[in-house]
């Protein structure tokens, strides 16, 4: 199975470029949902996390309070590495039960922390959708009601455009016209038909 794996920073335009590709006929799997679900009710990371951080992360009607155990983790390195030890290995096979199942000719794996994370060893190919700086946070800012002190944190805590940039095996820019992007997408789906034939 042909994995390319997308990312980009926030506000790029990995959703309107996922979606495109889904429209195409190619399954989409999403690390930020992978992770969801292994946090969800009844599962061992979800019992693992109140057992290490305390019941309060749970909600009242036991699901994972996110704002609450992020707040407790984003200034506390040795706290954040504890939750990834017991979340990450769990992401990556929920990740890989996912691809194994795809029946598409390629699969997209997408995720916002590909490079930081080391999901892109799960990918053959990446492809990043890149944007200016001062379009993601003009985007990121209209699409989630962020403030523009928590995308600056965003953008500070992902790995910066220019190293994205060198380590992406395919890159499009995300202009803002839809037209371009899914033009662009479409090129690169004939390219990775070949591929995946190929394999």
């Amino acid at each position: 199975m042909l994995v390319i794996g997308l990312t980009g920073g926030i506000g790029s335009g990995k959703t309107m470029a996922t979606d495109h590709f889904a429209r195409l006929g190619i399954t989409i799997v999403d690390a930020d949902l992978a992770a969801r679900v292994v946090v969800e009710p009844g599962q061992p990371a979800l019992a693992e996390i109140a057992d290490t951080f305390g019941a309060e992360m749970l909600l009242a009607d036991g699901r994972l309070d996110r704002a609450r155990l992020r707040q407790r983790v984003f200034s506390d390195t040795a706290a954040r590495q504890h939750l990834e030890a017991i979340t990450h290995p769990r992401i990556a096979a929920e990740i890989a039960r996912q691809l194994a199942a795809s029946k598409s000719p390629y699969t997209i794996l997408v995720s916002p922390l590909l490079f930081e994370s080391g999901q892109a060893r799960f990918a053959q190919r990446t492809l990043l959708i890149d944007a200016d700086p001062a379009q993601q946070r003009t985007r990121a800012a209209a699409r989630d009601n962020t403030s523009p002190e928590q995308i600056d944190a965003i953008m500070a805590a992902q790995m910066s455009r220019e190293e994205r940039r060198q380590r992406a095996d395919d890159i499009l820019l995300n202009d803002g016209e839809p037209g371009h992007l899914y033009a662009a997408i479409e090129t690169l789906h004939g390219r990775y038909l070949e591929l995946a034939r190929g394999q």
